[in-house]
């Protein structure tokens, strides 16, 4: 860690008369310097999405009304799994080096700090795989007037997905290899968006409205970003007792 992340990471922990929201920009900023130190990480879920979306010609058919009939469903798995695939390192790495417990030490709120770490996920997983996902569709056929509202789709829902996860990571957190944990306790949660999501990506292929489903993402979304950072602090101060 160079020595301007030293300074962010001192200043987030160790000045409480600055504000939630300026605390919580500074961890963002130092969570996005070292994932920029951590490249493989940012790119193996978005090398993972690729992969699945791509393989699935191979693995049916190459016809392409075929590839458009399945193309929800490969493109909302594919997504959905590669963003499991990085959820397991949103608070490990700060719970081992001692940093969770100086962000609850430091007089600042949990809930905004630990609102910042998961924006940075998204950041680092969700929009990488909202602007790849074109290429993804377009691989199974999907004609270009559709990729606009898939994309959107996708956006919203992985936004959602980051939120909800960070609930089921710090429930896991004091768990050795918490991983398969962690996965088994975000999946079934997030079948709802998982649905809503293939159904947005169905009607736009259709070239029918899909305003409900982005509606209901929407609102996933919103009731995510309300309850999952308080959630989430709870879940994290219970695991570091």
């Amino acid at each position: 860690m160079n020595t301007s992340v030293l300074k962010l990471h001192a200043t987030t922990c160790c000045a409480p008369q600055a504000s939630a929201l300026r605390a919580a920009q500074l961890v963002l900023q130092r969570d996005l310097t070292l994932a920029y130190r951590r490249r493989g990480q940012i790119i193996q879920p978005l090398v993972f999405f690729v992969l699945i979306t791509t393989l699935f010609p191979f693995a049916v058919s190459p016809e392409l009304a075929r590839l458009r009939e399945i193309a929800p469903a490969a493109l909302w798995i594919g997504a959905l799994l590669a963003s499991l695939l990085a959820l397991e390192f949103l608070f490990r790495d700060d719970a081992q080096d001692g940093t969770l417990e100086q962000y609850v030490l430091s007089g600042q709120s949990l809930t905004w700090l630990l609102f910042a770490k998961t924006v940075t996920h998204w950041l680092l997983t969700g929009l990488p795989l909202t602007l790849v996902t074109p290429l993804a569709a377009f691989s199974l056929g999907v004609a270009y007037p559709a990729m606009p509202a898939i994309g959107a789709a996708v956006a919203i829902g992985t936004a959602a997905l980051s939120l909800l996860g960070a609930i089921s990571a710090g429930l896991t957190l004091g768990v050795r290899r918490g991983g398969v944990l962690l996965t088994l306790l975000t999946l079934p949660l997030s079948l709802p968006i998982l649905i809503f999501g293939a159904r947005a990506a169905e009607l736009a292929i259709k070239g029918a409205s899909v305003a409900a489903p982005l509606y209901l993402l929407g609102a996933f979304a919103v009731l995510g970003v309300t309850l999952a950072p308080l959630a989430a602090a709870a879940a994290v101060r219970i695991s570091l007792e």
